[in-house]
């Protein structure tokens, strides 16, 4: 079992930036491959972007490449959302999301992820 809890969302202002925080529970955290996702009224789960167990690689949504990053703290059993350039379009509950498989490859489906968390609430105004 692993558990996730998230932070760090609020209302920022177009333009603005926001880092959002994962802290694992429940496995060594090194052994996780961790995924960002968000959900905006009245869309589908999107997938935002994920992070290999050792924070070297990541790989990124076309809609969000260049306006974010994603970095993990294997310390501190941690991963990091940092959005920069923010957008009304990017309103949305954003989860964190980890995979304990050994599967290679990288995972941008929900369906590849087995834990997720409650999710914390991103709000852009124009």
């Amino acid at each position: 079992q692993v558990q996730l809890v998230e932070s760090g969302g609020g209302l920022v202002q177009a333009g603005g930036s926001l880092r959002l925080s994962c802290a694992a529970s429940g496995r060594t955290f090194v052994t996780i491959v961790m995924g960002w996702f968000r959900h905006a009224p009245g869309k589908d789960l999107e997938f935002v972007g994920t992070i290999n167990r050792s924070g070297v690689s990541t790989y990124y949504a076309d809609s969000v490449k260049g306006r974010i990053t994603i970095s993990r703290d294997n310390r501190k059993n941690t991963v990091y959302l940092q959005m920069n350039s923010l957008k009304p379009e990017d309103t949305a509950v954003y989860y964190c999301a980890a995979d304990t498989t050994l599967r290679t490859g990288w995972r941008t489906g929900e369906s590849e992820y087995e834990y997720w968390g409650q999710g914390t609430q991103v709000t852009v105004s124009s």
